[in-house]
């Protein structure tokens, strides 16, 4: 009986490895399949692009706004989802550009998605409404969501091609209004 648990064990393990190589290197995680326009765009700005296209995973969080948005909504846009918080020097400065980003894409399948980490609603609203920022504000008050994404630094920012796929990941504050990544963002919308 104990020779028959232990292949039994064996021929298990030896089947999940199998599943796992086999999921590592399927063609879903194929390479990015950003045009090469819009990879030597994204280059140009700084911003790399990841080598292999990955699922992001799915969350739904209250809006700043009301109600609840999930960012398996948001597929056939291109996303930037943005991690950040009032307090933090870095993401105040960028974000006045990501509103001009976003007021000049948003009718074209832009859409920021703005996280903030663990915060109350209040601290948020008056940062929001003095600041006039527009784009979605997702509340992640429990850390839960930026734990999953594994933010150790914000802001941190990943971008999220039409078909849902992670295709670079910003740590750190970039200006968005700036011509190089305004040309980046444009190539990205039209790949």
């Amino acid at each position: 009986m104990k020779k028959t648990i232990r292949k039994f064990s064996f021929n298990t393990l030896f089947v999940f490895t199998l599943c796992a190589v086999f999921f590592v290197f399927s063609p879903g995680h194929a390479e990015a399949q950003v045009s090469p326009e819009a990879q030597r765009a994204l280059r140009d700005a700084n911003i790399s692009v990841l080598s292999q296209r990955l699922d992001p995973r799915n969350f739904t969080l209250p809006l700043l706004s009301g109600g609840n948005a999930a960012l398996s909504a948001y597929r056939g846009k291109v996303v930037i989802l943005n991690f950040w918080a009032t307090w933090c020097p870095p993401c105040r400065v960028e974000m006045p550009s990501m509103e001009t980003l976003y007021q000049r894409f948003k009718n074209q399948g832009l859409e920021i998605l703005a996280v903030d980490v663990g915060e109350d609603n209040v601290t948020v609203q008056r940062f929001v409404q003095s600041n006039g920022y527009t784009f979605p504000i997702l509340l992640d008050r429990d850390n839960r969501v930026s734990s999953v994404y594994g933010i150790e630094a914000i802001p941190t920012t990943y971008i999220i091609d039409r078909e849902g796929k992670i295709i670079g990941r910003i740590i750190g504050s970039i200006v968005w209004d700036a011509p190089r990544v305004i040309t980046a963002i444009d190539a990205l919308l039209k790949s």
